[in-house]
């Protein structure tokens, strides 16, 4: 719902708000592309048109961008075919396994990647890319984990982990947002994973938490009784585009690693500060 971005978020869902000049849900479309993932379901909530709007194709707009000479054609153009998109619609917020669960007719019976837009990591692999090399690798589940200080640990999942190789952990136990001096490692899990049809099922039998919902890990938790899991420590900066501080952190980040704009920024942030 963006209640963190509000009023911003009140009539433009928050993953078109812009990160430079390029909105969140692109730049996440983007990323699966350039790992080699051909087909995306967005599973969007009620009233987010605007989505859809975005990722289909639309003639007149190239049209009038090329008999103008917009230079912007090609990118338009390009949106529409980052992927084969899909749309499911998850009526209430009932939480982020429920939102994996209503993918499951769009997905089938195949290993998937889940991404949550306003985590971005800024790399030059990326974070879709880092998980499936491990995917490839284990052939299990991988979730994305990064260092987190102590006195932010009670706000993510946190992983028990044995280490089987240079920042991969295969995971004993998932403990959600344990106090600080209760918490296995200082390893969170960020919005990124790669995970096995099997979830599905264990999400069907995942009972709802205190507020009626679903959550990922604890599916994932069941998950772990069966088969193993790993965990990847993502390689780069993460930003939290939930947030307007996030979001704007993220769009100096990368406006300051565009050749066109980082001078003109540079000089600008040197003036005001």
């Amino acid at each position: 719902m963006g209640t963190r971005l509000l009023p911003l978020s009140k009539a433009v869902p928050k993953e078109l708000l812009p990160v430079f000049h390029k909105p969140l849900v692109q730049l996440a479309a983007e990323e699966l592309a350039e790992a080699g993932i051909e087909e995306t379901v967005l599973v969007v909530s009620p009233g987010k048109r605007a989505l859809e709007t975005f990722f289909h194709p639309d003639p007149q707009l190239e049209q009038t961008l090329r008999t103008s000479g917009s230079q912007q054609a090609d990118a338009v153009a390009a949106i529409p075919r980052l992927s084969r998109f899909s749309f499911v619609e998850q009526a209430q917020p009932l939480g982020l396994g429920h939102a994996v669960l209503m993918a499951a007719d769009g997905i089938g019976d195949e290993p998937f990647a889940t991404v949550l837009p306003d985590d971005m990591v800024l790399h030059h692999t990326s974070a879709t890319q880092q998980l499936l090399d491990v995917f490839h690798h284990y052939r299990g589940c991988v979730l994305a984990v990064e260092e987190v200080p102590a006195e932010r640990i009670n706000q993510y999942g946190v992983i028990d982990g044995t280490q089987v190789a240079e920042g991969v952990f295969r995971i004993n136990r998932l403990v959600e947002k344990p106090p600080p001096e209760e918490a296995p490692s200082n390893l969170a899990i960020v919005g990124r994973y790669i995970l096995m049809p099997q979830i599905f099922e264990a999400l069907r039998h995942t009972p709802p938490g205190a507020k009626g919902e679903i959550q990922l890990t604890d599916g994932i938790a069941l998950l772990l009784e069966k088969q193993p899991v790993y965990a990847c420590v993502l390689q780069g900066r993460r930003h939290d585009g939930g947030s307007p501080l996030g979001l704007l952190k993220a769009s100096l980040d990368v406006a300051l690693q565009d050749p066109q704009s980082k001078a003109e920024l540079k000089d600008f942030l040197a003036s005001a500060f």
